[in-house]
């Protein structure tokens, strides 16, 4: 019966891996660099979008220009509205934190489909403890940071209808914020790539074992 088990369980290690295949198929960039020609379009379409007067174009076409295919991610610092605001189109009034909540139910599907997600969302738990030469505090309320598969995907992103029609929550509830782009460089915590890997293998494991008890 276990040898039964054995040979009939066989398929749940390829399985494991055409499923990692899969995966690393959405979640990587295969389609290297920006190329000039991209770079001028999405930038034009971003001078359009809603929220360009926030954005530096000289300095995003910089980050454009020097796109290395690789991932990044987005560090975000957020100072939201202490009262309530009015939502840009039915004029209720809402909490700030509510009207961010509601953007980002309306953003976050279309990054996960684009390759991306929220890593790490944070709020402020104090003073600055160690700072010089900077600005005082304002007092950030939020500190974000969101994984990008690529610049192309961040600026498909940026440049999406589905992005356009709720970015206006997101001025309305923000009073200061800054993003800057960031590269792994060290971090304890397990990446997705390898918690998917291992996620599948113990998946793999359990089933094959189910298959020789059977």
């Amino acid at each position: 019966m276990g040898t039964t088990g054995f040979h009939g369980a066989w398929w749940v290690w390829p399985l494991a891996l055409v499923l990692y295949g899969v995966f690393r198929a959405w979640y990587d960039n295969w389609r290297g660099p920006l190329r000039t020609a991209e770079i001028d379009a999405l930038i034009a379409r971003a001078e359009q979008a809603p929220g360009a007067r926030h954005t530096d174009m000289q300095v995003l076409r910089r980050f454009m220009e020097t796109d290395d295919g690789k991932e990044f991610v987005m560090c975000n610092l957020v100072r939201l509205f202490p009262h309530e605001v009015a939502h840009p189109v039915t004029g209720k009034m809402h909490s700030a934190r509510n009207m961010v909540q509601m953007y980002f139910s309306g953003f976050v599907p279309t990054l996960i489909r684009s390759g991306g997600h929220p890593m790490m969302m944070m709020r402020q738990a104090g003073g600055y403890v160690d700072a010089w030469n900077t600005p005082p505090d304002p007092g950030w309320s939020i500190f974000g940071m969101v994984r990008y598969r690529s610049r192309r995907d961040m600026m498909l992103l940026a440049t999406d209808q589905r992005f356009f029609d709720v970015h206006p929550l997101k001025i309305a509830a923000i009073a200061q914020t800054f993003s800057v782009p960031t590269q792994h460089v060290f971090g304890m915590a397990i990446r997705p790539r390898t918690g998917v890997a291992l996620i599948l293998v113990l998946a793999a494991a359990l089933a094959h074992l189910a298959f020789l008890l059977v």
